[in-house]
Formats: C-alpha cells, sequence, structure tokens
C-alpha cells in the first residue's frame, strides 16, 4: 500500500487566475466609479435644461478663475455669426453621419478675445452651407451651452485644414484657422438657431440622449470573475478527485 501524493496547488494555473481575477475586478470597480461620474453628470445636465443662461462675460471670468463652468448656460451677442467663415467637424446624430459647423464670435472687452461657438448639425444629405460674408456686423444673439473638447483616440483621422475636414475639435488651432484671438477654452454649443431660415443647420448642442450602462458592465465583469473563480474551482476538484 502506498500512500497519496499530497495535493498541490497547480503554481501557474493559479499565478494566471490570480492574474485575470485582479484584472476583472479591477475593471469592476472603475465601472462602479464611471457609474457615480455618470449619474452626477445626468443630474447636471437635467439641472441645466431648467436653468437661466447667464451673461457669457461673467461666466468667462468664473471659467478665467478656475471654476468647472462645463454644461453652464450662456447667452451672448456674436457680431457677423450668421454668415460668418465656418470649419465643419464631423458628427453624428441620430444615427446620421453630418458635420457640425464652428465659427469664432468676437469679445470685445472680455476676459477671452473669442469664443468658438458649434452652430449645429448640417447631415450628409445636405449638400448646401449658410451664406459666408465675413464683413457682415449684424449681431445675433446666441444661447448655448459650454462644452469641453473631447481628446481624440488612436483611431480618431487627423484634421485635414487644407480641405476643412476636422474629425477632432482643437480649439487652438481652430481658431488659428478662425483668425479668432485669444480664444476660451470651452466651446459654445448653441442652443439657438443662428441661421433661422437656413432650416437645414439644426442647433444641437447635448446629445437627446445619454446612455448610462456602466452597472451592467460593472456585473459582467464581476460575473466573469465569479465564472473564472468558479471554473478553477472545479479544475481543482477534478485534479484532486484523479
Amino acid at each position: 500500500m502506498t500512500d497519496k501524493a499530497p495535493r498541490r496547488l497547480p503554481i501557474g494555473l493559479t499565478l494566471s487566475v490570480l492574474v485575470a481575477l485582479g484584472i476583472l475586478i479591477a475593471l469592476g470597480g472603475w465601472q462602479l466609479r464611471r457609474l457615480v461620474w455618470k449619474q452626477d453628470l445626468l443630474v447636471r445636465v437635467a439641472a441645466l435644461q431648467s436653468a437661466p443662461a447667464r451673461d457669457l462675460r461673467p461666466l468667462l471670468e468664473r471659467l478665467k478663475a478656475g471654476e468647472d463652468l462645463e454644461y453652464a448656460r450662456a447667452r451672448v451677442a456674436c457680431p457677423g455669426l450668421a454668415t460668418a467663415p465656418y470649419l465643419e467637424v464631423y458628427g453624428v446624430r441620430g444615427g446620421q453621419a453630418g458635420v457640425r459647423l464652428v465659427s469664432a464670435c468676437a469679445l470685445e472687452g472680455a476676459v477671452y478675445g473669442s469664443i468658438l461657438v458649434d452652430r449645429g448639425f448640417v447631415a450628409d444629405s445636405i449638400s448646401s452651407r449658410p451664406p459666408v460674408d465675413s464683413t457682415a456686423i449684424a449681431p445675433v444673439e446666441v444661447v448655448g451651452v459650454f462644452r469641453a473638447p473631447e481628446k481624440p483616440s488612436f483611431v480618431t483621422p487627423p484634421n485635414d485644414l487644407a480641405a476643412n475636414h476636422w474629425y477632432s475639435r482643437d480649439i487652438a488651432a481652430m481658431a488659428a484657422q478662425l483668425k479668432a484671438p485669444g480664444p476660451a477654452p470651452l466651446f459654445l454649443m448653441a442652443e439657438t438657431p443662428t441661421n433661422p431660415e437656413w432650416k437645414a443647420l439644426v442647433p444641437a448642442p447635448l446629445p437627446a440622449e445619454i446612455n448610462n450602462r456602466h452597472l451592467e458592465y460593472a456585473l459582467t465583469w464581476f460575473g466573469l470573475a465569479a465564472a473564472l473563480v468558479g471554473v478553477y474551482a472545479a479544475v481543482l476538484w477534478r485534479r484532486w478527485k484523479a
């Protein structure tokens, strides 16, 4: 009669499972933190939708002082905005591709010399554009929402300045292209039309619906972690039983 060999943990398998388990739990925790962030964002967006728009210049002073004013609503009169030169930024709205027209709004006596205004969305099916007259000075009152430019990812195409094809919002480069001095670090996404007679330009400052599926994602990662533990336990049981 011989003694049974001692039951030992498979070192390589155990280390691999521990590493994978740590990654899965970390991803689940990250999604929970994103859930809290998204909930705060949704509350903030809901509040701004009913908040009154404030004069732009005092808000820019607070922005200059370091206050976070993204999603704040502002009101400003921009000279010649209806016929101002514009840049075309690729965008998608309601599942339809198109471009967003961005122009500069000159600001006299403000802490910033200008602010870039996203005038709205034009679908790809529309080939025409609003008229451009850089000499026009008729003021256009705009109510809009402050938005920070999103950072481009590794799949974002480079901006083609010569062809006026923009895929990421680079405030410094866009302001230079529009000859806008001292631009503010946020965009003003227009809520009100800058060309009421041209219906194809649709003001679209915020997405119609902001998805919040982070709890679902977190549960998925934690579920995978639990499944991994179950598979590991089953493997050990079969090895020891054999």
